[in-house]
């Protein structure tokens, strides 16, 4: 059985989730550095049967793109042409960091590790791939 997995994209970090095997739990798995991203990727699909990638869509309230769109369609040209065969989906990431900084409170973690960016990113993209699990 093939994992979901799911990516919050920024131009220095890209925090990444993926599901169990099942598709019933999304779990955190790391945060990148962006420019290694490519090449984790290879290297996870070699390694992993993964059957889609969600990619984070970031919108502003009014629904037009947000200024890190045109980086992220770069990113996704470059996903196509290196992973022609795997299926690629966006979805709505609107709010997920501030979620992330929420759960991060809520569960009792320190002022020092809320401020960790890479744990906020992987937070982050574990709540993209909820939402499209729970859609």
């Amino acid at each position: 059985m093939a994992r979901i997995l799911a990516l919050d994209y920024g131009t220095k970090r890209t925090g990444i989730a993926v599901t169990d095997e099942l598709k019933m739990i999304a779990s955190g798995l790391t945060t990148v550095q962006t420019p290694d991203l490519i090449k984790f990727l290879e290297d996870y699909f070699n390694n992993e049967k993964v059957e889609r990638v969600l990619v984070g869509e970031p919108k502003q309230m009014d629904d037009s793109p947000s200024q890190s769109e045109v980086h992220i369609q770069e990113f996704l040209k470059e996903f196509s042409k290196r992973f022609p065969g795997m299926p690629l989906e966006r979805v709505d990431e609107r709010f997920t960091s501030k979620m992330a900084m929420q759960s991060m409170i809520d569960g009792g973690l320190k002022k020092k590790k809320r401020r960790d960016k890479a744990l906020v990113d992987e937070i982050s993209a574990t709540i993209i791939l909820q939402t499209w699990l729970y859609e």
